[in-house]
This record gives structure tokens, sequence and C-alpha cells, in this order.
């Protein structure tokens, strides 16, 4: 019966990421650097919220788009984080984790033919959509821009057919954020033109040489925005993700969601209501940890002679696998954790723009990163 099977899945494959992981995972003494979540645990008074919503029997349907409190509180949130105001009646939906509110994004506004432009190295998790429902991904080179998807890199791919923009940002994988002189010029392009902006801001509170901007205060009219409680609070398990959009286009997000999972977690709604309230600025103490590391491996990196850039956010490093080693970024990968036991992403996992590279994650501990990092450095210096 395989030969039904719709091709657009078919010709679809897992994400790089987790192939390479499940690869690996089973190996002893595995140093990982291949991780795309917060070491931290959950705070606990958020894990509490939940045991608390247990314990309530708060576990039946919520609204389609949310419980109403979480809804204002997310909102609250943005307004007062960002200075974006929403509607929390009709312009935010509660997600299952920020790939959920992706999903629906693109299954709303995408049309067979329809053409989406997205910076390459991008995370994998949108070409597959974008693939099944007959549009067009168009991936724009940015390694000789310092990964940085910039005005001047998107001109030249619009045309009749393009319905999207994609700004992950901070991004994954290369940590890498745009500047609000740069989101402004992006904007002030595309007023007036029948362009979507898909916003995925998931790492928003992770930044840390400059504020987070939303290119949605510039140019809120056409912008998905896609956020979540997954990385500021350490809840990816818990998979809770917001949508914001002006009302006109969210209504019809609502209906595809509401086929697809009728609402989020109604215990995990509870729990990320204690996280954008009581624990409003949790992010704060992750981030000062990630900032000390962060100095860490890039004078690490550096001293072994690794082109990198240095990330503005998120919790990566993207690393240029020296020209002297002849070998695909999966290979390296393979010898890599092969012979030293240290895991890190190949940089094919994002998009074909990622090949010659590595993710390198840093969250994990100061010991892990040194002990890791000590066996790279012991490697390279076999070539």
């Amino acid at each position: 019966m395989e030969h039904l099977i719709n091709p657009q899945v078919k010709n679809i494959e897992i994400s790089g990421i987790r192939k390479f992981f499940n690869m690996v995972a089973h190996m002893d003494d595995l140093i990982s650097f291949t991780i795309g979540q917060p070491d931290f645990p959950t705070p606990e008074h958020v894990k509490k919220a939940g045991i608390a919503a247990i314990n309530n029997n708060f576990t039946s349907y919520t609204h389609n788009a949310g419980t109403i409190e979480l809804r204002k509180a997310a909102c609250d949130f943005y307004e007062k984080k960002y200075g974006l105001r929403y509607n929390p009646e009709s312009e935010v939906i509660v997600t299952t984790g920020a790939s959920e509110a992706i999903d629906i994004a693109f299954r709303t506004i995408l049309t067979e033919g329809t053409e989406v432009i997205l910076p390459g190295p991008i995370y994998p998790g949108y070409e597959p959509i974008i693939r099944m429902m007959g549009a067009v991904p168009v991936h724009v080179d940015t390694r000789e821009n310092h990964f940085r998807f910039t005005l001047n890199m998107i001109k030249p791919f619009i045309t009749d057919k393009t319905r999207c923009i994609v700004l992950p940002y901070p991004s994954n994988p290369t940590g890498v954020s745009l500047t609000e002189e740069e989101l402004k010029e992006i904007a002030e392009f595309l007023r007036g033109k029948d362009i979507f902006i898909l916003a995925d801001e998931i790492y928003s509170e992770l930044t840390y040489d400059q504020p987070h901007t939303s290119i949605a205060g510039f140019i809120k009219e056409k912008t998905i925005v896609i956020n979540g409680v997954s990385k500021s609070h350490s809840m990816t398990g818990w998979r809770i993700g917001f949508l914001f959009a002006p009302e006109n286009i969210a209504q019809h997000i609502l209906k595809v969601h509401q086929y697809n999972v009728s609402c989020a977690n109604s215990i995990a709604q509870k729990a990320a209501y204690e996280a954008l309230t009581a624990g409003f600025d949790n992010a704060l103490v992750m981030k000062k940890e990630y900032m000390v590391r962060r100095e860490y491996v890039f004078n690490r990196l550096i001293s072994m002679g690794l082109d990198v850039v240095k990330p503005d956010g998120a919790f990566y490093f993207f690393v240029k696998i020296p020209d002297c080693i002849p070998l695909n970024s999966f290979d390296f990968a393979l010898r890599l954790v092969q012979e030293t036991k240290v895991a890190v992403v190949p940089g094919s996992s994002f998009s074909n723009y990622g090949e010659g590279y590595f993710r390198l994650s840093f969250a994990c501990s100061m010991e892990t990163l040194e002990l890791g990092l000590n066996q790279i450095e012991h490697y390279l210096k076999k070539w």
C-alpha cells in the first residue's frame, strides 16, 4: 500500500538533527553538543502550577485558542518585553509548541506553486511543511554575509510567486540576529506587497548583545509571529507555543489549529501561565550563564584556528570545518563521535548551505564544554 502514500510525504526525510542523534544516542560516555534545549530544569514554581492543575482536575478541553488567562498573559508578556500589542480575544493562539504554530501558519497561507524565501543555513523544520503544501522553498545563501539575511540578499529572490519570507531570529543554527535597522529596511521594502512574513522568535529571550526586536513592530499587518516557552522557561517537553497575528489572519489559522489538535494541553497551559506571569524574567538566570559559556566557547574555538561567527543569541555556534579536512559535514561529525565520543550536528542538516560546517550547542555545563572542546582540539590536531 506504500504506493498510495502522498508523494509529498514520501519525498521528505526525518530531520538530519534527529537522524544523527539517533545514530549515536546508544554510545556510552557520550559528550553531546547536539542538544537543542536548555540544560536547566523547568522552574520549580512552574512545575508546581502544572501539578496543581492536575490536582484541581483542570484536565478538560479549553477554548480552541487556549485559555483566555493564558492568552492575556502572552499578550501582556509581548507588550512589556517587545512593545507589541495584540488582542488576546482574537490575535493569539496557544499551540502545541512552536512547531505546530509554524505548521498551521504555512497550511493557512500557502498554496501550490507559491514560494517561500528562507535564509540558508536554517533549522530544518520549515522546508518539509512547505513542500507538503506543494509550495516551493527558496533558500538564500547567507554564508558570505556572516549569516545575515538582509534586504539586499532578499531582493533578488522576490518573484510574483513569493508568498512568504521566513525570518528565524535569533537563528538556529547560527545564533545570529538582525538589527533594528536591518529589520526596518525589510519591512519598508515589503510594505504594500502581498507577501507574508513568518517571524520565528522562539529564542527572543536569549539575546546577548542587543535587546530582541520583532519585525512585527514595523509591519504588524502582514507578520505572523511564532514564540513559546520552550527556550525562555526551559519547558520544551510541555509543548506550549504561541502564534500572534492580526485578527484577519489569525481567524483563519485558528480553523486549521482546531482541526489539528483542538487545543493545547490544558495542564501545560496552566504551567505556561505561571511561567509568563510569576516567571516573567525566569530567562535571565539562564541568559547570564549562557553568556559566560558563549565567551568561553568562542575563545576556545578561535584559539583552535576555527572560522566562526560569534552568536548574538540562542545557544549555538555554527563552525566551519577546516579546509584541510577532506570530509563532508556528516562524515566529519561521524568520525568525530567515533574517535572522541563528542557529538555535534552536521551542517548539512540545515540545508545545502550548511554543508562544510557543524553546529555546536553550549547548552551544557562548563565542565562538559571544557572536556568536549579538549577532545575536539586534540582531534583537529591530527589533521
